[in-house]
């Protein structure tokens, strides 16, 4: 028994060991219940917020907040760098805005827009209407539902 309450109390701590601050580098980032974009949102945090993370696993972060809370960011939205919030600017002093954060998310990247400059065909108006959309969380919990997704009526 007391073996049993030792390696308990060894993983408890090793994975305490292993957590990383990490910072936020989206405007609003979700922290998600599952490892996964359809995840049910248990909180919100904001541009700058430090999180402890902990160790990546396909392509999501566990991540305890300020609160106590626990659950999942994916990577693209931390960064190991802490986030330079200053008055007047838009985005976190990180490398990338949140704008190219959220587009490499919906697939234009470096490479795609290389292609299209090559091309000398710039008509960005699907590409500005993509980073436009917004989806309310009702949208996506409806969505699921229906269609008898993971996390819907299932």
């Amino acid at each position: 028994m007391k073996i049993v309450v030792f390696a308990v109390l060894l993983t408890i701590c090793a994975g305490a060991a292993l957590a990383i601050p990490m910072s936020i580098q989206v405007r609003n980032c979700k922290v998600r219940a599952t490892p996964s974009q359809l995840g049910a949102a248990v909180a919100t945090v904001d541009y700058g917020t430090v999180v402890q993370a902990g160790v990546l696993q396909k392509g999501w972060y566990p991540v305890t907040i300020a609160e106590g809370k626990t659950g999942w960011v994916h990577e693209s939205a931390l960064s190991r760098k802490a986030v330079a919030m200053r008055a007047g600017t838009t985005d976190a002093a990180t490398g990338v805005s949140s704008d190219e954060v959220s587009l490499a998310g919906k697939g234009f990247n470096e490479q795609v827009e290389t292609k299209l400059r090559k091309e000398g065909k710039l008509d960005y108006t699907w590409v500005d209407r993509m980073a436009a959309f917004t989806v309310a969380a009702d949208q996506i919990i409806q969505f699921r539902t229906q269609g008898n997704l993971k996390g819907g009526a299932q």
